[in-house]
C-alpha cells in the first residue's frame, strides 16, 4: 500500500506535472525493473480490442511515445483505428496510471532521428522481422539477421518504412495510488479545451 496517497489539494494542477513527479519516483525506485513498461491496449476497425506490453521511449506535453513495425498487429490496428489506452503499473510503488486519448503517427524526421539512436542490432531486428506474421522457425530469423548484417556491412543502416512512431496525445489520464481495505485513491484529468479539469472517482 502506498503511504503517501494522492488527493485533490495536493496533485499538480497539470497532469504532466503530476505524472513528471511519479515517473521520477519510479526512476529512482531500486528494484523496479522496467518502469517504461506500459501495457497498450488498441481496437481493429470492428472493435475487437487487444493489448501488449511495449516501452514509452519519451513522453512530452505532446503526449507518449512508443515506437513499433507498423505492419504489426498493433501498428494496423492504430492506423485503422486510431485511439489507444496506456495503462502503467508499478508494483513497487503500488501505482497506476491510466491514458486514454487519440493516437498520430510521427513525423518521418521524428522516427528517423530515434532510429538513428538505436543499438546497430536493434536497427537490424526492425528490417529482419516482419513482426506478428507466422514464423516458420527461428533459423529462418536468424538467417535473415545474417544476410542483413553481410548487406549493410559497416555502412550507416536506414530506417525502413515499415518502422516507426506513434505518440498517444491524452485526452483523460487516471492517477490511481492503492488504499487499504481496497480504498484507493483515484484521481482523474480530463481535456476540456486547452484546460484540464480534475476529479475524484470512487475506488
Amino acid at each position: 500500500m502506498s503511504q503517501t496517497g494522492i488527493h485533490e489539494d495536493s496533485a499538480a494542477n497539470d497532469p504532466f506535472e503530476q505524472f513528471r513527479i511519479w515517473w521520477d519516483d519510479a526512476q529512482a525506485r531500486s528494484g523496479m525493473n522496467e518502469p517504461t513498461g506500459m501495457s497498450l491496449a488498441t481496437a481493429d476497425a470492428e472493435g475487437r480490442p487487444s493489448n501488449r506490453i511495449v516501452l514509452l521511449k519519451y513522453w512530452d506535453r505532446r503526449g507518449f511515445t512508443f515506437f513499433t513495425n507498423y505492419n504489426s498487429r498493433k501498428g494496423r490496428e492504430l492506423l485503422e483505428n486510431p485511439w489507444a489506452s496506456l495503462l502503467f503499473w508499478w508494483d513497487k510503488l503500488r501505482r497506476q496510471i491510466r491514458v486514454q486519448g487519440p493516437v498520430e503517427k510521427l513525423p518521418e524526421q521524428e522516427s528517423d532521428a530515434y532510429f538513428a539512436s538505436r543499438p546497430r542490432g536493434s536497427q537490424i531486428g526492425a528490417w529482419a522481422s516482419q513482426q506478428s506474421r507466422p514464423l516458420d522457425s527461428r533459423d529462418t530469423l536468424s538467417q535473415r539477421v545474417a544476410e542483413l548484417e553481410k548487406e549493410f556491412g559497416d555502412g550507416p543502416i536506414t530506417r525502413p518504412l515499415h518502422w516507426g512512431g506513434f505518440r498517444v496525445v491524452p485526452h483523460e489520464i487516471e492517477f490511481w495510488d492503492d488504499g487499504a481495505h481496497r480504498l484507493h485513491d483515484r484521481i482523474v484529468y480530463r481535456r476540456q479545451g486547452q484546460q484540464w479539469l480534475t476529479e475524484r472517482l470512487y475506488p
